[in-house]
């Protein structure tokens, strides 16, 4: 299993269309094979920077699923969308693996 970290640069003063578009990835992303985490909106501190995160099984999983998701009529709207709102500036990939499992079990005050 490996994680796909996805850092935007984003307008400050569209938020709300990254909020749409993300929505909208909610939907798409699980029905076309990933494992949707979430995405993240700015609140505090930075008002560029957003993310979104999601696992898979593999590289070779990943090319099959972006071949699905642009296949998928809401992903080719919601890629639309983005393009028409102009409100993702930067979009930066990379991939991680999970190195600190097994998670120890969190205390409650």
């Amino acid at each position: 299993m490996i994680t796909c970290f996805i850092r935007y640069e984003i307008d400050p003063f569209k938020t709300e269309a990254f909020d749409e578009y993300a929505r909208n990835w909610g939907e798409a992303i699980p029905r076309c094979g990933a494992d949707l985490i979430g995405y993240y909106a700015p609140h505090e501190g930075s008002a560029t920077t957003a993310y979104g995160v999601y696992n898979i099984d593999s590289l070779a999983a990943y090319e099959q699923y972006r071949a699905r998701l642009k296949a998928d009529p809401q992903g080719r709207a919601n890629y639309e969308f983005a393009k028409k709102e102009q409100f993702i500036r930067r979009e930066d990939r990379m991939f991680l693996r999970l190195a600190s499992a097994p998670h120890g079990k969190l205390i409650q005050p």
